[in-house]
């Protein structure tokens, strides 16, 4: 299995002090500080380069806004931490579902019925261990 081959990823990002953010259609939303997680897949062309797009709007080097996620990633108080991945498997939805809640309704899930793909908890550690155990029992079934 390769990154082209692509599968779902959970970016694991840190927001050190409360922000307020404009995040496209949801309108203005409050991020309080703390680790968030989003679910995301990266099925389609490329694979994983998803992830890499992520990572340089993270990092500064694109202000390319498309998707929920790009608007938390983008914002010069978010720190991109980690990515936990599942190759080749689409389990978006099931490993959004094992997280937490996150503080915007709809956030990363306008084309499922889920309530949302980004999860809060106070600690990336915390946070980190729940998202790689929800990537585990979602590849279980």
């Amino acid at each position: 299995m390769t990154d082209a081959d692509g599968g779902t990823y959970t970016l694991l990002l840190e927001l050190p002090r409360d922000v307020d953010i404009e995040v496209g259609a949801l309108g203005t939303h409050h991020f309080p500080a703390g680790a968030y997680a989003y679910t995301g897949s990266a099925l389609g062309s490329g694979g994983f380069a998803r992830v890499d797009r992520h990572r340089r709007l993270a990092a500064g080097e694109s202000d390319t806004r498309h998707w929920h996620v790009d608007y938390l990633t983008g914002h010069p108080a978010t720190d991109l931490a980690t990515v936990v991945t599942s190759g080749g498997a689409d389990v978006e939805c099931a490993v959004a579902e094992r997280l937490p809640d996150g503080p915007v309704d709809g956030f990363g899930a306008s084309d499922c019925d889920c309530r949302a793909h980004l999860a809060m908890a106070p600690s990336l550690s915390t946070l980190t261990a729940t998202v790689e155990s929800a990537h585990r029992d979602a590849m279980k079934g």
